[in-house]
């Protein structure tokens, strides 16, 4: 069933990734596609490749042996070309899958196709090449031929030299592959590159001299080719020190010294893994050295990134997924996604695919076939599974309970795009302002009905108090993110057993929250006509078209019910009941929620049923994951810090006494 339904998916995203582009009107398709079939394109120009208005930017090679298939793109209005694209597409992810290094289990080979597949059609690259209407696949199919199939890899290497240098001669940066040929043991593969490549571009040369002198003398290889070289689709270190400021010989100087150490450090490690046997691995290494030492490295040039989540990173289970995930992560996600957009953290977000090329050619320890945890990471420790306290609540088990601390980076990633997708869920909620009053009215009906109407009262003992109300528009504008991160914080470093008890039930707590957000929308107090509400925060409003500053863009205003704010605050009074030491210390965690709903009752955010929602939300979070995973606390207490080898030492006694 799994392997149908990956198999389901990968048809799925690939028929999706070729209507987008066929839906697109004929004049819409392929922009970068132009360079070959407008009408100042390869195919018509009677001059110079490099002198028509669409600037062409691939080698002359390229663009004599590629003008069959752009013909029949310019034919067959894009069609062809999107499932010729398509299936260049399949066919490196079928490759990548057969690459595998080392043996693997039967169930990995059945499910590695699919997965390849799906992860290609959904990186950037990918979805630039099939948008753009790139031919970048085709030297990344040539060189995965050649370098990685088991069948050319293990002949005379004629064929694979063949293939690689023909690729080069497509993408000259493919070269750096001939060094790491010949060092790792496959030198008539090496050889067979150069000659080829050498070839290639000599009998272009003789046919169009003044194209091959213009791209590899005037241009230097094409680096004067193309967009300029400063903007963020070159990720490049050429690309990121022009963003810096800098210019000139300084520039150069240090782009040159730059690329030197990664050439050096790269390479090495390429040959080094590929003596090892990782083909694939030392392939994408690589390849990634090219991205960032090449001057000019476009978006649809870096699937050489992706390629380098084969490589396997930590002796523990639960730091493998780290990499993997980091690299799908930035290879599929846009940068303001992966980091929030300010002056601070936005440019790691700009530059994330460089940074992960660099790190995968010169720092990431990749491990080797002969290490001991090759196949066998050590095992995290786990909770048994223990009865439960209530007889009546079915117990799942859906998973045990890990004792050990999750690996930071992977976590710090799946906080943000978590975060991310909860603000985009939440923005996307229904925002009708007729049907978020009605509700409103609603609620305001059945607090009345039940003798619950605090809201107005309230809400004006704050308003006339300037102090009162300054005090509590900071409260809730800053406490709401701070001291939930503040405590999760707290618990990754001191009871990581217990952080992931917290941090599960947190986030079932707050997916259930978005349901109802698109569910139920609804106004609060202060965006309520004719109730005498008043904004504590940002004055009175005109409610057709409100001001709540950057809010008003960011945020979806009738995402009210239920009260994350009472939510959130909840989830930290319990937690902190749980794991605090003294009376005095739980007492102070849970008068913190109290002080919440006394915020969003005076700044007339929210509605006193609001705040019943939000912790109706945090206890079916505890309670879906007491289900789910059962009781643990008895055998997490014991495990305060777990890592390493000791948690199996420490988790005995744990098991002993659950």
């Amino acid at each position: 069933m799994t392997l149908g339904a990956l198999w389901l998916l990968a048809g799925l995203l690939a028929a999706r990734q070729a209507a987008a582009v066929l839906r697109l009107p004929p004049e819409r398709r392929f922009s970068d596609l132009e360079r070959w079939i407008g009408d100042n394109g390869v195919l018509h120009v009677g001059g110079s490749l490099y002198g028509g208005t669409d600037k062409f930017t691939g080698t002359p090679f390229a663009g004599l042996v590629l003008k069959p298939l752009t013909k029949a793109a310019e034919q067959g209005l894009g069609i062809g070309w999107t499932f010729g694209t398509l299936l260049l597409v399949v066919a490196v992810a079928l490759v990548a899958a057969r690459a595998l290094p080392g043996v693997v289990s039967p169930r990995t080979d059945l499910l590695a196709a699919p997965v390849a597949i799906i992860l290609a059609v959904l990186s950037l690259p990918v979805r630039n090449t099939f948008t753009l209407g790139q031919t970048s696949i085709l030297p990344v199919l040539l060189v995965l031929l050649g370098c990685c199939l088991p069948r050319l890899a293990r002949g005379d290497g004629r064929a694979s030299g063949v293939l690689v240098g023909v690729a080069a001669a497509l993408q000259p940066a493919v070269l750096l592959l001939t060094p790491v040929l010949w060092l790792s043991g496959r030198r008539r593969a090496a050889l067979t590159t150069g000659v080829t490549f050498a070839t290639c571009t000599a009998l272009v040369w003789v046919v169009m001299a003044d194209d091959s002198w213009t791209y590899w003398a005037h241009h230097i290889a094409g680096a004067g080719l193309g967009e300029k070289p400063a903007g963020l689709a070159n990720q490049s270190l050429h690309g990121l020190l022009l963003r810096v400021g800098l210019r000139g010989p300084l520039e150069l100087t240090l782009y040159g010294l730059l690329a030197a150490v990664v050439l050096v450090l790269g390479l090495r490690r390429a040959v080094r893994y590929a003596r090892d046997g990782q083909p694939l691995l030392a392939t994408a290494i690589t390849g990634c050295v090219a991205v960032a030492v090449s001057p000019t490295a476009w978006q649809h040039q870096q699937l050489w990134i992706l390629l380098a989540v084969v490589g396997r990173v930590g002796r523990r289970r639960a730091d493998r997924l780290m990499w993997p995930v980091l690299v799908v992560l930035v290879m599929t996600l846009p940068s303001a996604i992966l980091v929030a957009p300010n002056p601070v953290l936005g440019p790691l977000g700009q530059n994330a695919p460089l940074l992960a090329a660099l790190a995968a050619a010169c720092a990431m320890p990749f491990l080797s076939r002969r290490s001991e945890v090759w196949d066998r990471p050590v095992p995290s420790p786990v909770a048994e599974p223990q009865p439960g306290r209530f007889s009546w609540v079915p117990l799942l088990g859906f998973w045990k309970r890990p004792l050990n601390r999750p690996n930071l980076v992977l976590e710090l990633m799946l906080i943000r795009v978590g975060y991310w997708v909860y603000s985009y869920i939440r923005a996307g909620a229904p925002d009708s302002r007729t049907l978020a009053e009605s509700h409103g009215r609603q609620i305001l009906g059945a607090e009345e009905f039940l003798h619950l109407d605090v809201e107005h009262g309230f809400n004006h003992f704050v308003a006339d108090r300037a102090w009162l109300a300054g005090s509590m528009d900071y409260y809730y504008g800053t406490f709401h993110f701070l001291v939930p991160l503040c405590l999760l914080g707290f618990l990754y470093l001191r009871r990581p057993a217990t952080y992931r008890w917290a941090r599960t039930a947190l986030s079932l707590a707050t997916l259930m929250a978005l349901a109802g957000f698109w569910l139920y929308p609804l106004a609060p107090p202060r965006l309520m006509p004719g109730h005498g509400f008043i904004d504590t925060a940002n004055g009175p409003q005109d409610l057709a078209n409100p001001d709540f500053g950057a809010l008003t863009d960011l945020s979806n205003q009738y995402a009210a019910m239920p009260s994350l704010h009472i939510g959130w605050s909840l989830w930290c009074g319990v937690v902190i009941a749980v794991v605090a030491p003294k009376l005095w210390m739980k007492c102070l965690g849970m008068l913190y929620p109290l002080l919440t709903l006394s915020v969003i009752i005076g700044t007339a955010n929210h509605y006193l049923l609001d705040a019943l929602g939000g912790a109706l939300v945090v206890a079916s979070g505890f309670a879906l994951q007491y289900a789910l995973a059962g009781p643990g606390r008895q055998a997490l207490a014991q495990i305060p810090g777990a890592r390493g080898e000791s948690d199996v030492r420490a988790a005995e006694p744990a098991r002993a006494g659950g």
